[in-house]
């Protein structure tokens, strides 16, 4: 038997992005639809987006380990500014749309 998809090289790893969110303040639907927006977005450049329940008031969103926002730091982020600091991470130059005005 033979998997499918063998023989196909496999191409770069794509970034993850973490949202590490605070169950106890109940921000697990903001973090699910800053998820959505992520993915909507940059579909064909992320390898995968995930949920990381925390506590404390936690609300920080990581590309490959890396802090992109911290609310304790910059408040609750609007979907427009994460997206702009992934694009200018994972696909510099690439327009946003409507987000960029």
């Amino acid at each position: 038997m033979s998997e499918v998809g063998s023989g196909a090289e496999p191409g770069p790893a794509r970034p993850r992005v973490e949202i590490e969110y605070c169950t106890r303040c109940r921000w697990l639907p903001r973090a699910a639809w800053l998820a959505q927006e992520l993915l909507t977005t940059f579909e064909s450049d992320l390898g995968a987006v995930a949920l990381v329940p925390g506590t404390g008031g936690v609300f920080t969103v990581r590309l490959d380990g890396e802090v992109i926002w911290d609310r304790g730091e910059q408040g609750f982020p609007e979907p427009s500014a994460v997206k702009r600091a992934l694009r200018d991470r994972v696909a510099p130059g690439r327009p946003l749309g409507h987000v960029e005005h």
